[in-house]
Protein backbone atom coordinates (compact mmCIF):
# COMPACT_ATOMS: atom_id res chain seq x y z
CA UNK A 1 0.00 0.00 0.00
CA UNK A 2 1.32 3.43 -0.93
CA UNK A 3 1.45 6.04 1.86
CA UNK A 4 -1.24 8.01 0.02
CA UNK A 5 -3.35 4.84 -0.39
CA UNK A 6 -3.30 5.29 -4.17
CA UNK A 7 -3.11 2.32 -6.50
CA UNK A 8 0.25 1.87 -8.32
CA UNK A 9 -1.04 3.51 -11.51
CA UNK A 10 -3.09 6.24 -9.84
CA UNK A 11 -1.99 9.86 -10.18
CA UNK A 12 -2.51 12.46 -7.54
CA UNK A 13 -5.35 14.90 -8.19
CA UNK A 14 -4.13 17.08 -11.07
CA UNK A 15 -5.54 20.51 -11.85
CA UNK A 16 -4.49 23.03 -14.52
CA UNK A 17 -5.97 26.45 -13.81
CA UNK A 18 -5.42 29.03 -16.55
CA UNK A 19 -5.67 32.81 -16.57
CA UNK A 20 -4.22 33.15 -13.08
CA UNK A 21 -1.95 36.07 -14.03
CA UNK A 22 -3.74 39.01 -15.63
CA UNK A 23 -0.60 40.43 -17.24
CA UNK A 24 1.11 37.40 -18.78
CA UNK A 25 0.15 36.28 -22.29
CA UNK A 26 -0.31 32.79 -20.87
CA UNK A 27 -0.44 31.42 -17.34
CA UNK A 28 -1.23 28.20 -15.49
CA UNK A 29 -1.38 27.21 -11.85
CA UNK A 30 -0.60 23.50 -11.97
CA UNK A 31 -1.24 21.20 -9.03
CA UNK A 32 -0.17 17.59 -8.65
CA UNK A 33 -1.62 16.82 -5.23
CA UNK A 34 0.15 19.14 -2.79
CA UNK A 35 2.77 20.19 -5.36
CA UNK A 36 1.80 23.56 -6.82
CA UNK A 37 3.66 25.57 -9.47
CA UNK A 38 2.74 28.95 -10.93
CA UNK A 39 3.76 29.08 -14.59
CA UNK A 40 3.68 32.17 -16.80
CA UNK A 41 4.51 32.51 -20.50
CA UNK A 42 5.70 35.90 -21.73
CA UNK A 43 6.23 36.90 -25.36
CA UNK A 44 9.12 39.14 -26.37
CA UNK A 45 9.35 40.53 -29.89
CA UNK A 46 13.05 39.79 -30.03
CA UNK A 47 15.40 36.84 -29.77
CA UNK A 48 18.78 36.37 -28.07
CA UNK A 49 21.64 38.10 -29.87
CA UNK A 50 23.07 34.86 -31.24
CA UNK A 51 19.74 34.17 -33.01
CA UNK A 52 19.20 37.52 -34.71
CA UNK A 53 18.51 37.43 -38.44
CA UNK A 54 18.00 33.67 -38.42
CA UNK A 55 14.28 33.91 -39.15
CA UNK A 56 13.34 31.75 -36.20
CA UNK A 57 12.36 32.18 -32.58
CA UNK A 58 13.28 30.68 -29.25
CA UNK A 59 11.66 29.13 -26.18
CA UNK A 60 13.45 29.23 -22.85
CA UNK A 61 12.56 28.67 -19.21
CA UNK A 62 13.44 29.75 -15.71
CA UNK A 63 12.65 27.74 -12.58
CA UNK A 64 12.72 28.65 -8.93
CA UNK A 65 11.40 27.54 -5.58
CA UNK A 66 9.88 30.01 -3.15
CA UNK A 67 11.56 30.09 0.29
CA UNK A 68 8.78 28.26 2.13
CA UNK A 69 7.82 25.82 -0.61
CA UNK A 70 9.29 22.99 1.47
CA UNK A 71 9.11 21.79 5.08
CA UNK A 72 11.80 24.24 6.15
CA UNK A 73 12.53 27.68 4.75
CA UNK A 74 15.16 27.78 2.05
CA UNK A 75 17.17 30.86 1.14
CA UNK A 76 16.35 32.68 -2.07
CA UNK A 77 19.01 31.90 -4.64
CA UNK A 78 19.26 35.61 -5.37
CA UNK A 79 20.58 36.01 -1.81
CA UNK A 80 23.40 33.61 -2.57
CA UNK A 81 24.11 35.44 -5.81
CA UNK A 82 23.88 32.36 -8.01
CA UNK A 83 21.56 29.55 -9.02
CA UNK A 84 22.14 26.04 -7.75
CA UNK A 85 23.16 23.29 -10.14
CA UNK A 86 19.77 21.66 -9.56
CA UNK A 87 17.90 24.81 -10.59
CA UNK A 88 19.96 25.20 -13.76
CA UNK A 89 19.47 21.56 -14.70
CA UNK A 90 15.69 21.73 -14.21
CA UNK A 91 15.15 24.92 -16.19
CA UNK A 92 17.21 23.56 -19.07
CA UNK A 93 15.06 20.42 -19.02
CA UNK A 94 11.89 22.51 -19.18
CA UNK A 95 13.23 24.54 -22.11
CA UNK A 96 14.35 21.43 -24.03
CA UNK A 97 10.99 19.77 -23.46
CA UNK A 98 9.03 22.71 -24.86
CA UNK A 99 11.31 23.32 -27.84
CA UNK A 100 10.86 19.69 -28.84
CA UNK A 101 7.25 20.44 -29.78
CA UNK A 102 7.61 23.94 -31.27
CA UNK A 103 8.32 24.95 -34.87
CA UNK A 104 10.80 27.74 -34.18
CA UNK A 105 10.58 29.06 -37.75
CA UNK A 106 6.79 29.42 -37.49
CA UNK A 107 7.35 31.37 -34.27
CA UNK A 108 9.28 34.04 -36.14
CA UNK A 109 11.94 36.17 -34.51
CA UNK A 110 10.27 36.31 -31.11
CA UNK A 111 10.91 34.57 -27.84
CA UNK A 112 8.65 32.73 -25.39
CA UNK A 113 9.93 33.03 -21.84
CA UNK A 114 8.54 30.52 -19.37
CA UNK A 115 8.74 31.21 -15.63
CA UNK A 116 8.05 28.32 -13.24
CA UNK A 117 7.77 29.31 -9.58
CA UNK A 118 7.23 26.47 -7.14
CA UNK A 119 4.77 27.61 -4.48
CA UNK A 120 4.61 24.29 -2.66
CA UNK A 121 6.74 21.19 -3.20
CA UNK A 122 5.65 17.63 -2.48
CA UNK A 123 7.61 15.77 -5.16
CA UNK A 124 7.53 16.05 -8.94
CA UNK A 125 8.09 19.79 -9.25
CA UNK A 126 9.99 19.51 -12.54
CA UNK A 127 7.38 17.27 -14.15
CA UNK A 128 4.54 19.48 -12.94
CA UNK A 129 6.41 22.50 -14.32
CA UNK A 130 6.74 20.94 -17.78
CA UNK A 131 3.08 19.92 -17.86
CA UNK A 132 1.88 23.37 -16.81
CA UNK A 133 4.42 25.16 -19.00
CA UNK A 134 2.96 23.61 -22.14
CA UNK A 135 -0.47 24.91 -21.14
CA UNK A 136 0.83 28.43 -20.50
CA UNK A 137 2.80 28.44 -23.78
CA UNK A 138 -0.08 27.06 -25.83
CA UNK A 139 -2.41 29.68 -24.38
CA UNK A 140 0.04 32.50 -25.13
CA UNK A 141 0.65 31.37 -28.72
CA UNK A 142 -3.06 30.78 -29.24
CA UNK A 143 -3.61 34.37 -28.22
CA UNK A 144 -1.06 35.56 -30.80
CA UNK A 145 -2.81 33.55 -33.50
CA UNK A 146 -6.17 35.02 -32.55
CA UNK A 147 -4.66 38.51 -32.81
CA UNK A 148 -3.27 37.72 -36.26
CA UNK A 149 0.34 38.06 -35.15
CA UNK A 150 1.08 34.44 -36.06
CA UNK A 151 -0.16 33.02 -39.35
CA UNK A 152 0.56 29.38 -38.52
CA UNK A 153 0.45 27.46 -35.27
CA UNK A 154 4.04 26.94 -34.04
CA UNK A 155 2.98 24.13 -31.70
CA UNK A 156 3.61 20.77 -33.31
CA UNK A 157 2.48 18.52 -30.46
CA UNK A 158 1.72 18.35 -26.76
CA UNK A 159 4.36 17.54 -24.18
CA UNK A 160 3.85 16.45 -20.59
CA UNK A 161 5.93 14.82 -17.90
CA UNK A 162 5.47 12.50 -14.97
CA UNK A 163 7.64 10.86 -12.34
CA UNK A 164 7.52 7.09 -11.88
CA UNK A 165 9.57 4.96 -9.54
CA UNK A 166 9.93 1.77 -7.56
CA UNK A 167 8.60 2.11 -4.03
CA UNK A 168 8.50 -0.88 -1.69
CA UNK A 169 9.53 -3.05 -4.67
CA UNK A 170 6.49 -1.92 -6.65
CA UNK A 171 6.57 0.30 -9.77
CA UNK A 172 4.30 3.30 -9.12
CA UNK A 173 3.27 6.46 -10.94
CA UNK A 174 3.50 10.09 -9.82
CA UNK A 175 5.63 9.90 -6.70
CA UNK A 176 4.96 12.33 -3.88
CA UNK A 177 7.77 13.43 -1.57
CA UNK A 178 7.38 10.57 0.92
CA UNK A 179 7.67 8.02 -1.88
CA UNK A 180 10.39 9.89 -3.78
CA UNK A 181 12.63 10.19 -0.74
CA UNK A 182 12.32 6.46 -0.01
CA UNK A 183 12.18 5.02 -3.53
CA UNK A 184 14.52 2.25 -4.61
CA UNK A 185 14.59 3.82 -8.08
CA UNK A 186 12.91 6.76 -9.70
CA UNK A 187 12.62 8.42 -13.07
CA UNK A 188 11.20 11.45 -14.86
CA UNK A 189 9.54 10.75 -18.19
CA UNK A 190 8.92 13.54 -20.73
CA UNK A 191 6.65 12.34 -23.53
CA UNK A 192 4.74 13.88 -26.44
CA UNK A 193 1.13 13.48 -27.42
CA UNK A 194 2.14 11.50 -30.49
CA UNK A 195 3.95 8.98 -28.29
CA UNK A 196 7.57 9.98 -28.81
CA UNK A 197 10.14 10.35 -26.04
CA UNK A 198 11.72 13.73 -25.35
CA UNK A 199 13.74 12.74 -22.30
CA UNK A 200 13.96 10.06 -19.63
CA UNK A 201 15.93 10.56 -16.42
CA UNK A 202 16.05 7.29 -14.48
CA UNK A 203 18.23 6.47 -11.50
CA UNK A 204 18.69 3.55 -9.16
CA UNK A 205 18.66 5.27 -5.78
CA UNK A 206 19.00 2.30 -3.43
CA UNK A 207 19.51 -0.49 -5.94
CA UNK A 208 19.65 -1.17 -9.63
CA UNK A 209 16.44 -1.98 -11.46
CA UNK A 210 15.70 -4.60 -14.08
CA UNK A 211 14.55 -4.20 -17.68
CA UNK A 212 11.06 -5.57 -16.83
CA UNK A 213 10.83 -3.02 -14.00
CA UNK A 214 11.85 -0.23 -16.36
CA UNK A 215 9.32 -1.40 -18.96
CA UNK A 216 6.60 -1.24 -16.31
CA UNK A 217 7.69 2.27 -15.30
CA UNK A 218 7.48 3.34 -18.93
CA UNK A 219 3.99 1.84 -19.25
CA UNK A 220 2.90 3.79 -16.18
CA UNK A 221 4.42 6.97 -17.62
CA UNK A 222 2.62 6.53 -20.94
CA UNK A 223 -0.73 5.97 -19.24
CA UNK A 224 -0.20 8.90 -16.88
CA UNK A 225 0.85 11.28 -19.65
CA UNK A 226 -2.19 10.28 -21.71
CA UNK A 227 -4.35 11.48 -18.81
CA UNK A 228 -2.33 14.69 -18.61
CA UNK A 229 -2.70 15.35 -22.35
CA UNK A 230 -6.48 15.31 -21.98
CA UNK A 231 -6.33 17.74 -19.06
CA UNK A 232 -3.94 20.02 -20.98
CA UNK A 233 -6.16 20.18 -24.05
CA UNK A 234 -9.26 20.92 -21.98
CA UNK A 235 -7.44 23.68 -20.08
CA UNK A 236 -6.14 25.38 -23.24
CA UNK A 237 -9.47 25.11 -25.06
CA UNK A 238 -11.25 26.67 -22.09
CA UNK A 239 -8.66 29.46 -21.79
CA UNK A 240 -8.83 30.42 -25.46
CA UNK A 241 -12.64 30.27 -25.48
CA UNK A 242 -12.69 32.65 -22.53
CA UNK A 243 -10.57 35.16 -24.45
CA UNK A 244 -12.77 35.25 -27.50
Amino acid sequence: MRPSERTPDQLRTVTLETGVNRYAEGSCLVSFGHTRVLVTASIEEKVPGWMRNTGQGWVTAEYGMLPRATHTRGKREATAGKQSGRTQEIQRLIGRSLRAVVDLKALGERQVLIDCDVIQADGGTRTASITGAWVAMATALGYLRAEGVLKADPILDQVAAISCGIFDNTPVADLDYEEDSNAEADGNFVLTGSGTIVEIQATGEKRGFSRPEFDRLFELAEAGCNDLFKLQKAAVDEALARRR
